[in-house]
């Protein structure tokens, strides 16, 4: 793909800040450089503590949507999963109001300064007010293997752990242990994949059972395609998910989704692809475009403009403005060397 120039790139870019519901991942206000360009419009969003390195593939993907587009879809909408951050159990169940329909909810614990116990009762409001759903917990790196598994055992059925630990050897002994224990909760890697330098290597060791792809980290939806094919050959689930994208980036995850081949299961059926973790635009009070409607817990995965006014009410100050033309300029510059 051919890199455009920093001035390119510079001309065509619009910095937001979106104000957050509610706190996710630190963030308060998630802040981005959208693009646009000749084939769409692309969106440059690393989190703050990322260097040019690591914030070289966002930029790619950012590039890669406005210049080139996204392949062709196989589906014209997809099931998503609804998020809860690590809030207050009795928050839950305001906040899964927002996901009309979702038959998946993914819970964010392992919050710093939270214990177990506040884990315990969130997942336990989830089921209190969803009955049935299918749960997943995210951790963020933040256990030890022996606090993930005995937060297995403690939070009762789980679709998967994300990411429990920080380490591929962890997340295999997790794995190993679960199995062992024969407790049937499965090990999801997340940033064993978005922020390796081998993303193929957690299926060689056998360290997990699923892999959360994200366009954006990955390096565009081609990219994301690429290894969701090798992984899902090794015998790896795949479910892509968002890097709290604003809804210009939630398009590159939804055409990822989209355009997945399609897969047959033990039965010979066409097995869709697992809920996506795109629907995390319910956690802001604003976005560039009006909300995608979630209907019986599916998206449409039709592509959504910014609009102007929208863009102009978001607007970053001229300082953030600034801090963000400087963080392209590094990043491609690392593009360009690489």
């Amino acid at each position: 793909m051919t890199i455009p120039t920093v001035d390119e790139i510079l001309d065509r870019a619009h910095v937001v800040a979106l104000p957050m519901k509610v706190r996710f991942r630190g963030v308060d206000t998630r802040e981005a450089l959208l693009i646009d360009g000749p084939a769409g419009w692309g969106e440059f969003g690393p989190f703050l503590e990322y260097g040019p390195r690591e914030s070289a593939a966002w930029l790619a993907s950012g590039i890669e949507a406005a210049w080139r587009g996204f392949p062709a879809p196989l589906r014209d909408r997809i099931e998503v999963n609804a998020t809860i951050p690590a809030v207050d159990a009795d928050q839950v169940a305001q906040l899964l109001e927002n996901y009309p329909g979702c038959r998946t909810v993914k819970v964010k614990v392992a919050e710093k300064g939270q214990l177990l116990d506040a884990d315990v009762a969130r997942v336990a409001a989830v089921r209190a007010a969803r009955p049935g759903a299918v749960i997943r917990v995210d951790a963020n790196c933040g256990w030890s293997v022996g606090e993930a598994v005995a937060a297995a055992e403690a939070l009762g059925p789980l679709d998967y752990l994300e990411q429990p630990c920080a380490t591929l050897e962890e997340l295999r002994s997790v794995r190993g242990i679960l199995q062992r224990r024969g407790i049937f909760t499965r090990v999801a890697a997340d940033e064993s994949i978005r922020r390796s330098d081998d993303p193929y290597r957690v299926a060689e060791l056998r360290a997990a059972d699923v892999a959360v792809v994200k366009v954006a980290p990955l390096g565009g939806v081609r990219r994301v395609l690429g290894i969701a094919a090798h992984l899902r050959a090794r015998s790896m689930d795949i479910t892509v998910a968002s890097a709290l994208d604003t809804a210009v980036g939630m398009n590159a995850g939804l055409a990822a989704v989209a355009a997945l081949p399609r897969f047959e299961d033990d039965d010979l059926m066409d097995a869709p692809p697992a809920p996506a973790g795109l629907a995390t635009s319910r956690l802001f009070i604003e976005d560039v475009a009006a909300p995608r409607q979630i209907r019986d817990g599916f998206l449409s995965t039709a592509v959504l403009e910014p609009e102007e006014a929208r863009l102009s009410g978001l607007a970053a100050s001229a300082a953030r403005r600034d801090w963000w033309f400087e963080r392209v300029r590094r990043a491609c510059a690392f593009l360009a060397e690489n």
